[in-house]
């Protein structure tokens, strides 16, 4: 073994015994607490020392049994039939340093050690979700082997087969012919996608129209701009429409929300789209012309070849896939039991059948296809890998998230009131958490303020209940709650999955794009004012 191996084995083993020392606290901590209260229960002191004890041990029990029926309670990571003693409500703030590791690390070494970070980012974020699992597993045991297995089986693994298939099927989709990165072509380009966006999901739309934007626009020189607003528009903010554009709306409609209900957020979505794509036309237009490109002439103005696509029965494998998603929210084929995982089998047919697209795609498309059209398997690979650690280590902050008012930011659960908190709240957790989980942890505090339930809320949204009180301001916050969760999703390269593969993408294709801070600075200098306008005039 290597001096160098050695070293970075001695440097793991230090980072996790610095992260078991404060978890081994808590948890003695906690321990201790419980001890006293059966010390208390069994000296039968005083009626209420043992009324305290009885409410210890029955604690302790609800939180074992929260954490074997997570996925029924909503639970991303290990669930909480009852927050005050769920595991999120045990966990101190700083159980989330690895998660913000794993993101400085993500917006650091690209731009400090791209060599390193291009060749060693799977070790890196293993590293991270290893400093953060192990002292977990030693202090919170079996608990925190179900919340880790809950989070790899009921949402990674499905995240990373939904993203293969679309990635895989779009993949086998070439656009031939001869396209020039002019403006309106590029706003055309931008305009189709965000329309597609909310009807075959942001990450099919962005899979496939990202590559034949990019060899349109490949004798341009300034095209990091065309990726940026394409990654705002077409992976993000045109899926707000349906569920089918972005999972956090896919859980409101497995929640009572109608499909069509999100039309409810058109205004939003189109005073939004319609200024980034006018902005983006304004600069595509100056850098056009400062680049001084003119219409070909000579031997390349002879060549031109009519625009054709081939593989088009990928279609097939991509409408598969977002029929496998409708099917299982809307269908109920029972439940097991994986390892004390509860799935439903409708999920697991959606995975398998998702699957079989993606065999069923790569059997019947040529080589020649995927090749000319820049097809590699990297992009995915980046995504698996690096959200193998993010979803590891994101476990602490969801936790605590769901734990509400119990957990260690009760005071951000208890900050949001308003419309105007529902959405920026939301919307700024889920441009760095999961947001569906993020979506699911306010929509059901929207709902208990209310005191509504699934069915209560269908009917309100559906005009079945026309008779409730506070019908206007529970749909005035779904509506923040949803615009929120889906446009900010745009606000870093973590907030939705597709751009994360699209950098990639673009990156294959000797694009330079800014780093993990050097994006967010485009996103703040151009959707944080889009943002507040839709605030003002939507929510305040």
């Amino acid at each position: 073994m290597t001096v160098r191996r050695v070293g970075l084995l001695v440097m793991v083993m230090a980072a996790m015994l610095f992260a078991a020392g404060p978890f081994i606290a808590t948890a003695q901590a906690q321990h201790g607490d419980e001890g006293q209260a059966d010390a208390h229960e069994m000296s039968g002191e005083a009626s209420q020392e043992e009324g305290l004890a009885a409410d210890g041990e029955h604690g302790e029990e609800m939180h074992g049994e929260a954490a074997m029926h997570g996925e029924e309670a909503g639970g991303h990571g290990g669930g909480h039939g009852n927050a005050e003693d769920s595991l999120g409500a045990h966990l101190p703030i700083w159980t989330a340093v690895p998660f913000v590791g794993i993101l400085l690390s993500i917006a650091l070494f690209p731009l400090f050690a791209p060599a390193f970070w291009h060749h060693h980012f799977p070790k890196i974020s293993a590293f991270w979700a290893l400093v953060f699992a192990i002292p977990f597993l030693l202090v919170y045991k079996g608990e925190a082997f179900h919340s880790i297995l809950h989070i790899y089986l009921a949402d990674y693994i499905p995240f990373i087969i939904l993203l293969l298939g679309l990635f895989t099927a779009s993949g086998g989709i070439l656009l031939r012919g001869t396209l020039v990165g002019t403006p309106k072509v590029n706003l055309t380009f931008l305009v189709i996608g965000t329309i597609l966006a909310s009807w075959m999901g942001t990450t099919g739309a962005a899979m496939v129209l990202i590559r034949p934007l990019l060899r349109a626009n490949k004798n341009r020189k300034s095209k990091m701009h065309v990726v940026i607003f394409f990654i705002f528009l077409v992976a993000n903010i045109g899926g707000s429409l349906t569920p089918l554009g972005d999972p956090p709306l896919f859980l409101g409609f497995l929640h009572g929300v109608p499909f069509f209900w999100t039309f409810h957020i058109l205004p939003h979505f189109a005073i939004t789209s319609v200024i980034l794509l006018l902005v983006f036309f304004i600069l595509d237009s100056i850098l056009y012309k400062r680049e001084g490109v003119h219409e070909a002439t000579g031997e390349d103005a002879m060549v031109h070849e009519p625009l054709k696509l081939e593989g088009l029965h990928n279609i097939i494998f991509l409408l598969g896939v977002m029929g496998a998603v409708l099917f299982s929210g809307s269908v109920r084929l029972g439940d097991v039991n994986v390892l004390g995982v509860h799935m439903r089998w409708e999920n697991i047919a959606r995975d398998l059948f998702i699957l079989l697209m993606v065999y069923l795609s790569m059997k019947t498309t040529t080589k020649k296809i995927r090749t000319d059209n820049g097809f590699t398997w990297f992009p995915i690979q980046e995504v698996a890998y690096l959200f193998a650690g993010i979803f590891m280590t994101i476990i602490p902050a969801l936790a605590m998230l769901q734990a509400g008012m119990h957990g260690a930011l009760a005071s951000v659960v208890e900050f949001v009131k308003e419309p105007v908190h529902y959405f920026w709240v939301t919307g700024s957790l889920s441009a760095f958490l999961d947001n569906a989980p993020t979506y699911l942890t306010f929509y059901n505090l929207a709902q208990g303020r209310l005191g509504l339930d699934d069915m209560m809320v269908n009917g309100i949204l559906t005009g079945r209940i026309t008779d409730y009180a506070h019908e206007a301001a529970f749909v005035l916050d779904l509506m923040a709650i949803s615009a929120g969760a889906v446009f900010f999703g745009a606000m870093t390269y973590i907030g939705n999955a597709p751009n994360f593969m699209v950098r990639s993408i673009a990156e294959e294709n000797h694009i330079k794009m800014p780093s993990f801070f050097g994006y967010m600075l485009w996103s703040i200098g151009f959707l944080v004012p889009v943002f507040l306008l839709v605030t003002f005039i939507f929510f305040v």
